[in-house]
């Protein structure tokens, strides 16, 4: 992943609700967003789908991160947008998945984490954040650009599409139930939870 300086250092304009909301926060430009919502604790919001949830409760998972910055870029016409990204999570990116793994007899468990596009660079928000994971996720069984605050329903949509038609065709996943596997999401979401937690 690059870091949020390859972004250009626009200033912002009272184009829309979030660009008002950052003025008001006496931030004058887009790296200076991202470097505020960056820095911004790494925590699971109580509403994901209200986009101005990250500015209330002050902290974000890469899902509200991005969908914030994501929605700036929109109002300030830059080519910047949201994707999410389907990864393998192990043991080595979490701490704890080697038992979910055993239960459901997967190589991996195909989680989804978010970040940010701008061309050819790609841009995670909560890198170097405590957010549950041993190390940066910089590989991707499948990625899709999504818009900027994409409910919590149509991801999950978009990503039992993708394990349909792209994962669950993967030689190492040949006859695995889809079922398995989204039963061993919903075990490694928690996981990540309590790694948050813990740390």
């Amino acid at each position: 992943m690059d870091k949020y300086s390859v972004f250009p250092d626009q200033p912002i304009a009272p184009s829309g609700e979030v660009s008002r909301r950052f003025l008001s926060l006496g931030i004058r430009t887009f790296q200076e967003a991202c470097r505020h919502v960056h820095e911004l604790p790494y925590g699971y919001n109580s509403n994901r789908d209200d986009l101005m949830i990250l500015f209330k409760e002050k902290l974000g998972t890469c899902t509200t991160k991005h969908a914030v910055i994501a929605t700036l870029a929109a109002e300030l016409k830059l080519p910047i947008h949201k994707n999410i990204g389907i990864y393998a999570m192990t043991e080595s990116i979490v701490t704890g998945t080697d038992s979910i793994l055993n239960t459901y007899g997967l190589p991996y468990v195909p989680m989804i984490h978010c970040f940010l596009t701008d061309g050819d660079h790609r841009v995670d928000l909560t890198e170097g954040n405590a957010n549950g994971k041993n190390r940066s996720i910089d590989d991707f069984l499948f990625t899709e650009t999504v818009t900027p605050n994409i409910s919590g329903k149509d991801e999950y949509l978009k990503y039992r599409n993708a394990l349909k038609e792209h994962i669950l065709k993967r030689t190492e996943l040949q006859g695995i139930d889809i079922k398995a596997v989204l039963h061993a999401r919903e075990e490694g979401l928690e996981l990540l939870k309590r790694n948050v937690i813990r740390r």
